[in-house]
């Protein structure tokens, strides 16, 4: 069976999406995020012993209840993309003083990437 081959414009809007994502970190409104994600989209992972699961606007209320992480930095550390579907994995150093390593799967709908879900993982204090 043939692939497809990878469109670099499909890659860069992957990579704009979660951009997208970490500036919504950085002015610490998720009003400035919610545009990466679809309206149906789910987070879960640990922070500390309690497990964050749900709709996506789990996130969103964590991001407007706490202070912008004005030093957030974070990058694209990897982009696995089969037509429609996507998978990608962030680093985001200094999310207040935390690191962590965001997996998110996207869906290319009505030719937009949305994230459909994100599943994140807090790095132990160094």
């Amino acid at each position: 069976m043939s692939q497809a081959p990878v469109l670099s414009s499909d890659r860069e809007a992957i990579e704009r999406v979660i951009q997208t994502y970490i500036d919504g970190g950085v002015s610490g409104k998720s009003s400035d995020m919610k545009s990466a994600f679809h309206e149906n989209a789910t987070i879960h992972g640990y922070l500390g012993a309690d497990l964050i699961a749900g709709p996506i606007q789990v996130l969103f209320d964590w991001i407007d209840e706490n202070e912008p992480a004005s030093e957030l930095t974070g990058e694209v550390a990897a982009v696995d993309l089969c037509e429609t579907i996507a998978t990608v994995r962030a680093e985001c150093h200094n999310w207040g003083g935390h690191r962590f390593t965001d997996m998110f799967t996207l869906l290319k709908t009505d030719g937009e990437w949305k994230i459909i879900s994100k599943v994140f993982y807090l790095h132990p204090e160094e």
